[in-house]
């Protein structure tokens, strides 16, 4: 007789069906320490439960989830329940109904000490946190150089300020001789004189995935670092000693290269606005002087009108007086030499109004070149760039943005073509 081959969701529904007949299996007690928990927004409750040498992943129904309980990774528990097959995947999996807190896992108190030990020697303290540079040059990272964190980084970096140049260290971020690969990488890049800022960071996992970062040794060397250090460990509910000890924390890699860098669409409407309020407060100014230079203008050419009828009529007083008195002489004889007299202060004073209306001309003719407006109301104008007078052509280049003042105002022009004339 020929057996016919199975389905596969033959296969695990009948591996079901095994599991749930076990009399063991169906009301089985696991004791365990928890690791990569996770509370679904169903109301599930996602866990692995490990021990020394293996784990088993577990399931909590929302129906049996106890919220008094706080579950937390690297947590002792005893989980009573029962062992079933989740079909889709074919993987067994423990269906806890009850749990029961021993303590937390050994690493996890390994943590709390080495925490409180280092919190307690001001490794933490924020009087000892450096200042992250608002504008880095040469960024140093280390990571793995196959993980998503790299891409992250990279993919941020170059969105927000593309000008800054990425150094990659890589290194090992988990398993034996990780820690020390992370040291060394610090050394190196505390060493080199170029780099402005340095990222370490790896992506998410448990506990003891995420164990390196929690050595002393490598908390020790980034407190010692002369270079800010940003660290980028897990995601945003992943804590490690690294996170502390560090001058900056990031809840993910992406906000460490954010952190790291500024937004240069930022800093171009910034400097946007900053060039448009410079150039208000230089067309107010001008403005001013302008009326100022007026004002002056009309109240010197109005002091010296008055200086000229005052000079006019105090020469009439002093004729009339002169004719007065000569007209008293009655002698025939110094008829002529009165007349001569009369004839010579006329000339004297049409040579002193002559004489004064030249150096009203003078000073008036002074004045106007003074006026550095005078020579744009003769029809000329001013090329600027940049704030600064272009002199030559050598001083713009083809399509630069270039800015003419004329008497009234400022034109707004583009450079099409240079033509230079011999």
């Amino acid at each position: 007789m020929k057996i016919r081959p199975l389905e596969v969701w033959e296969l695990n529904n009948y591996m079901k069906k095994l599991l749930n007949d076990d009399p063991i299996l169906s009301n089985v007690k696991v004791s365990g320490e928890i690791s990569n928990l996770k509370v679904h927004s169903s109301g599930n409750v996602y866990l692995s439960l490990k021990d020394e040498k293996t784990k088993v992943n577990c399931v909590i129904l929302k129906r049996y989830y106890d919220k008094d309980i706080k579950l937390e990774n690297g947590q002792k528990i005893i989980a009573s329940g029962s062992i079933n097959v989740y079909e889709r995947d074919g993987a067994y999996q423990l269906y806890i109904n009850k749990i029961e807190v021993e303590g937390m896992g050994n690493l996890y108190i390994e943590f709390l000490k080495l925490k409180a030990k280092l919190e307690k020697e001001g490794l933490f303290s924020h009087s000892h946190k450096k200042q992250i540079p608002k504008f880095p040059q040469n960024i140093g990272v280390i990571t793995s150089p196959t993980g998503a964190v790299i891409r992250d980084i990279i993919n941020v970096i170059t969105r927000r300020y593309p000008k800054v140049n990425i150094k990659l260290y890589p290194v090992l971020v988990q398993g034996q001789n990780s820690a020390k690969s992370l040291i060394e990488a610090l050394e190196f890049m505390d060493k080199r004189e170029e780099i402005d800022t340095i990222i370490i960071g790896r992506g998410g996992g448990s506990l003891e995935e995420l164990w390196s970062f929690n050595d002393e040794e490598l908390a020790r060397k980034i407190f010692e670092c002369n270079k800010p250090v940003i660290s980028a460990v897990g995601h945003e509910t992943d804590f490690t000693i690294c996170d502390f000890v560090s001058d900056m924390r990031a809840p993910t890699p992406s906000a460490a290269a954010e952190i790291a860098t500024p937004d240069i669409k930022t800093l171009i409407n910034k400097q946007n606005i900053l060039m448009q309020r410079i150039s208000n407060n230089v067309s107010q100014k001008a403005k001013y002087e302008r009326q100022l230079l007026k004002s002056s203008i009309n109240s010197i050419s109005s002091k010296i009108e008055k200086n000229i009828i005052f000079e006019r009529q105090l020469l009439k007083t002093n004729i009339k007086n002169i004719s007065n008195h000569i007209e008293r002489y009655e002698i025939y004889e110094r008829n002529i030499d009165l007349d001569k007299i009369k004839e010579k202060l006329t000339n004297n004073i049409d040579m002193f109004i002559k004489l004064n209306k030249e150096k009203i001309n003078l000073i008036a003719m002074g004045l106007g070149n003074l006026n550095p407006f005078s020579v744009m109301d003769r029809g000329y104008s001013v090329a600027e760039k940049n704030g600064r007078t272009i002199q030559t052509i050598s001083d713009v280049e083809k399509n630069d943005l270039i800015d003419i003042v004329l008497k009234d105002g400022n034109l707004n022009c583009k450079v099409i073509d240079k033509i230079k004339r011999s």
